[in-house]
């Protein structure tokens, strides 16, 4: 019998997981795919939001403003990665200025301080490869971005390790109320739980229906991103928003956390939630949309494109709630800036666990603190001679194009958090995220794990199951069992 169960092992799913675990509290996280940060949180832009624009009065301004305001202490706890760069909404004639006060007033109004309507000198002063056409902008001086599913795994293991259960490869199918609730899986177990939170993102809806309740719907809303190399992130130092319109902030250009350049997304309303394929014509009006704020970046620097998909709600705001069904709490309908209102949510999501009934006690020996990765990329000289004279593998650079070590991918191998594929590798370490994405470290990433984790080969997938990578061995398949 746990006493909280959470469905939903994305951002919002494992920042209330971290939460929760303060407490004595018998917790339980169900996620369907393979891995924490799977679904939307992987496909996520990385913005830390000022908390300017969201409506006033709505969860997305509340969430927002009180989220950005925590990223600081709990990067400091959890080390994920966390830079306050500043934003720009930038404007170009009398029509964006309009709009950029309308914003200015709004933000001041949601608490945030950190703003100030800025002219064009201002602009090109901190942002040189700017339009030179950029009239008026808005900055927020408190804005960031961090690494999104580095974030959510870095909560999923401090939840763990400070007591937390987590079941991967976990769907739910149907839940039951009874004297608790019953939630039934796709592994033919059962879980029984006091409360249970709705954190299943883009599947929230259905989730809430397999209780009777029929108060929301959710839109899958795609939208596509190109990354670029490293070599391309000189171009910007901020993040950078163009005026926004109703349904989008707009075409954003930013450096990512890890120094690549980024620009998109745009805003597709789509029917099937597990659509992910990138088109070239919406690819195409994203770099001219781009170009409009940063005309000079390069298109032969483009290591990849992809898409991700928005949970908008039908309320148009964040759903955060305890639903009419005693015990069962919807959090639901977390689009952006969902990945910066998350600890602010969690928070408050723990107040309306306590307004069950559940008792909640602090525990005395909560640990906030989770241990870093030693990235070999950021070290000085120094520092890596230091690690290689005590771990030798440290010294061995298995992927070229990120400066990832056999060290660093064992670490992650070791971990709290159980992983099986290449995808999960990756967010952790950075490992076939460069320029050649994968081609040549691939197969020495998977003989690694093997070693590490003591499994055959061929049960290592790219992101889960039916996306396996060998079958077996050659000369089996051709007939020879030598």
């Amino acid at each position: 019998m746990y006493d909280v169960c959470i469905i939903g092992g994305g951002i919002i799913g494992t920042a209330i997981a971290r939460e929760l675990s303060k407490y004595k509290l018998k917790i339980c996280v169900l996620e369907k795919k393979s891995d924490v940060a799977a679904g939307t949180t992987k496909a996520n832009s990385g913005i830390v939001h000022g908390g300017y624009d969201a409506k006033h009065g709505s969860f997305k301004a509340r969430f927002s403003a009180a989220g950005n305001r925590m990223y600081k202490k709990l990067d400091n706890e959890l080390h994920f990665g966390f830079a306050q760069t500043g934003s720009f909404v930038i404007g170009f004639n009398d029509k964006d200025a309009a709009k950029i006060h309308e914003i200015y007033k709004n933000g001041r109004k949601n608490g945030v301080n950190e703003l100030e309507i800025v002219d064009g000198d201002f602009v090109k002063a901190k942002e040189p490869h700017l339009n030179k056409d950029v009239t008026v902008a808005l900055y927020c001086s408190n804005a960031g971005i961090t690494s999104p599913y580095e974030f959510a795994i870095a909560l999923a293991e401090n939840a763990i390790q400070n007591g937390a259960e987590l079941q991967l490869n976990t769907e739910a199918i149907a839940i039951e109320k009874q004297k608790t609730f019953i939630v039934k899986t796709n592994t033919q177990k059962s879980i029984s739980a006091k409360c249970i939170i709705n954190a299943a993102g883009l599947y929230a809806d259905n989730i809430a229906q397999m209780v009777g309740l029929n108060e929301f719907t959710i839109s899958p809303r795609k939208g596509q991103y190109l990354l670029f190399d490293k070599d391309e992130g000189r171009l910007t130092n901020s993040v950078i928003f163009q005026t926004p319109t109703e349904i989008s902030k707009g075409i954003l250009v930013t450096k990512t956390f890890h120094g690549n350049l980024l620009i998109g997304p745009d805003a597709e309303t789509i029917s099937d939630k597990d659509y992910l394929d990138t088109a070239s014509d919406n690819i195409t009006e994203i770099v001219a949309a781009a170009r409009k704020s940063v005309p000079d970046f390069d298109m032969r620097k483009v290591i990849t494109s992809f898409a991700g998909i928005r949970a908008a709600s039908s309320t148009g705001d964040f759903i955060i709630e305890q639903s009419k069904v005693p015990g069962f709490i919807n959090v639901a309908g977390i689009e952006s800036p969902g990945l910066t209102a998350a600890p602010a949510i969690a928070e408050y999501v723990t107040e309306l666990v306590e307004g069950t009934g559940i008792k909640l006690t602090k525990k005395s020996d909560f640990n906030p603190n989770r241990k870093p990765y030693h990235m070999v990329a950021n070290m000085t000289e120094q520092q890596l001679q230091d690690l290689i004279h005590c771990q030798p593998d440290y010294g061995r650079i298995i992927c070229r194009c990120e400066t990832v070590s056999e060290g660093e991918i064992r670490d992650a191998c070791s971990r709290n958090l159980p992983i099986n594929s290449l995808d999960a590798i990756k967010r952790r370490t950075r490992a076939g995220m460069g320029r050649c994405q994968g081609g040549f470290c691939t197969p020495r990433v998977m003989e690694i794990m093997t070693d590490a984790l003591n499994i055959n080969i061929d049960k290592i997938t790219k992101k889960g199951k039916g996306s396996e990578l060998v079958m077996g061995r050659t000369k089996r398949a051709l007939g020879n069992n030598k």
